[in-house]
């Protein structure tokens, strides 16, 4: 009986050992684990932060060139419109001009045919 309690006595003592290292191995393992992911996910943000700096940067050089083509572009479009507007207006001037000297003529003449109807001198032929 005395070797049964000590045996058991032993077993319990050896398993109380084998539990306590196994679950302080457990935490250490859990401590390494918390620290891994605490690192894995400072690496990430950083990896994050580079591609989200990487892409803005990107973005605004080519928003800038966009932005300066556009310019570019309205200010050359606004200059033809001006210049054939200009154009434009002149051709009109002279087509005006034209058209009010050929009209006074003709109202010129028919007046005086009106007046040579009326004086009673013959029409030329």
């Amino acid at each position: 009986m005395q070797l049964r309690k000590s045996g058991s006595i032993l077993l319990a003592s050896s398993l109380a050992l084998f539990m306590s290292t196994s679950f302080a191995l457990a935490q250490d393992s859990a401590k390494q684990d918390i620290k891994s992911a605490g690192t894995d996910t400072k690496s990430a943000a950083k990896d994050t932060g580079h591609g989200v700096a990487t892409g803005t940067k990107k973005v605004y050089h080519k928003t800038s060139t966009g932005t300066k083509k556009a310019y570019h572009k309205t200010a050359s479009g606004t200059k033809t419109a001006a210049n054939k507007t200009a154009n434009g207006t002149k051709t009109v001037g002279k087509d005006v001009g034209h058209g009010t000297k050929v009209a006074a003529k003709d109202t010129a003449h028919g007046t005086e045919k009106v007046g040579d109807k009326l004086t009673g001198k013959p029409t030329p032929q």
